[in-house]
């Protein structure tokens, strides 16, 4: 039997190091870090089903989650270059897209539309309060220092012709988790928050003495949009929350996965293409998650030009936009 010639062993190991090489590299994981809030709040639990889904679904990837102070902070951290993508809520978002006389419109990137939110207070089913105005001068919990919720119940209030600060006792939370024991015990007379599967809403609509929302009135959301005509008239579908068994009609707006303006064109392709494939399962694992799709993804955006690249690249690609 003839031995290999030194030319052909040369081949031979040639191939294995660079089939190793390839093995190796196509180990590696892509590590995106994702800013959230703070405990207690709707942004960890979607960012853990969003982190979750993706994983499973692209095993090139690995979603890392962070807390942070919620929407106000993130904005910033994404700036700097210090998350890659964050959970952004939709006013803060469009603050950030349309600028201001603090700041200049932001360079960040969509990456997908999370789901949409209908802002409203809750009281205890006790509460004398029956409309937003009978909750004027009251102690009201407002949600997390950083939340985009905050901005949300400003433009609300403002288009009723009242003052957040000015107009009732403004009390904000250090966590998001603290403001259901402050309606229970007495210390606030609502807190505000938003959306589907919220867990301060979750709290108190199962505690045993009950809860019961309070939104605008059909006028108010009128007076509201005709002063900040962006908010969207947002329905909470009925049975939403233990309890619930009427629908509640609000204003709000659509949240938002946004990308660092550096963030690498392959890298944001990859998870819209991974979070493409994960939509049913990213729904089973979060209730609110079922909007967060490729398609919701275009028709949330306020501008297409506000859609990362790679992003854009796949909805091209899979005919999503055209």
């Amino acid at each position: 039997m003839r031995k290999p010639s030194l030319a052909v062993i040369s081949l031979l190991v040639a191939s294995s190091v660079f089939l190793y090489a390839g093995e190796m590299h196509a180990q590696q994981k892509t590590t995106v870090v994702l800013g959230t809030a703070t405990p207690g709040g709707g942004f960890p639990l979607y960012g853990k089903a969003f982190a979750e889904a993706i994983n499973e679904t692209d095993p090139s990837l690995f979603i890392e989650t962070k807390n942070t102070k919620g929407s106000t902070e993130n904005i910033p951290l994404l700036e700097e270059d210090k998350l890659d993508i964050g959970l952004v809520q939709g006013e803060a978002a469009h603050d950030a897209f349309v600028g201001s006389k603090h700041r200049k419109p932001t360079n960040l990137k969509i990456i997908a539309a999370m789901y949409s939110t209908a802002g409203m207070f809750i009281v205890r089913a006790d509460s004398p309060a029956k409309s937003i105005k009978d909750l004027v001068g009251k102690p009201v919990a407002f949600g997390a220092k950083g939340s985009g919720l905050v901005i949300l119940s400003r433009y609300v209030l403002d288009g009723m012709g009242l003052d957040q600060d000015k107009d009732f006792q403004a009390v904000y939370l250090e966590k998001a988790g603290d403001g259901p024991e402050m309606v229970q015990d007495g210390r606030v007379a609502a807190l505000w928050g938003g959306g589907v599967g919220w867990p301060g809403f979750t709290k108190l609509m199962s505690s045993p003495g009950g809860a019961r929302f309070i939104a605008p009135s059909a006028s108010e959301i009128k007076a509201i949009r005709e002063k900040h005509p962006f908010l969207k008239e947002v329905t909470m579908p009925a049975n939403s929350y233990p309890g619930q068994s009427e629908p509640v009609h609000s204003v709000g707006s659509w949240s938002f996965v946004l990308a660092r303006s550096t963030l690498d064109m392959d890298v944001a392709y990859r998870i819209a293409r991974a979070l493409h494939k994960a939509e049913p399962l990213i729904g089973q694992k979060l209730a609110q998650a079922k909007e967060t799709t490729l398609a919701n993804t275009v028709k949330a955006a306020p501008n297409p030009g506000y859609i990362h690249p790679g992003v854009m690249r796949y909805l091209i690609e899979n005919g999503l936009l055209r």
